[in-house]
């Protein structure tokens, strides 16, 4: 009967693993190498050191993401340009109907004169924009294929 209390009996904690790592090693490094160490280890996206040093020994391949920050500004800024875009487009069609609604065909004429002045230079800008965005897309986000 003692016997199979025993086994019963638990003491808690998490299993034990079958094949757990208990050797360890020590190295120094001067401040030059540390620093590329903990760049190369940023870059690497590892979970841990241990885990990235182990990759680098054993020549497991080394994953490395960078992020160009002034692409990225880039982008959200012309995400949001996108949106102002968008707003005048459903603001040009409201202004379009209330002009046509509530004055004269005459008045209506002269303000949509003025109004497509105003566009004609929207559309210009948008071309700019469109070219300033060919431009950076071929010096900083398109990689040339090396040969």
């Amino acid at each position: 009967m003692e016997g199979q209390q025993n086994k019963k009996k638990h003491n808690g904690g998490r299993n034990p693993k079958k094949d757990p790592s208990i050797h360890r090693y020590v190295f120094r490094l001067t401040d030059q190498e540390n620093a590329k160490f903990i760049s190369l280890f940023e870059t690497s996206g590892a979970d841990n050191k241990a885990q990235f040093i182990t990759s680098v020994l054993f020549e497991k391949q080394i994953k490395t993401v960078k992020v160009d920050m002034a692409a990225m500004d880039y982008y959200m800024r012309l995400t949001t340009l996108y949106g102002q875009f968008r707003a005048v487009g459903v603001n040009y069609n409201q202004i379009v109907k209330i002009l046509y609604r509530n004055f004269s065909e005459k008045k209506a004429a002269a303000y949509l004169f003025k109004l497509e002045k105003q566009t004609i230079e929207l559309a210009q800008l948008c071309h700019a924009i469109i070219q300033l965005t060919e431009e950076f897309e071929v010096k900083h986000l398109i990689k040339k294929e090396e040969i």
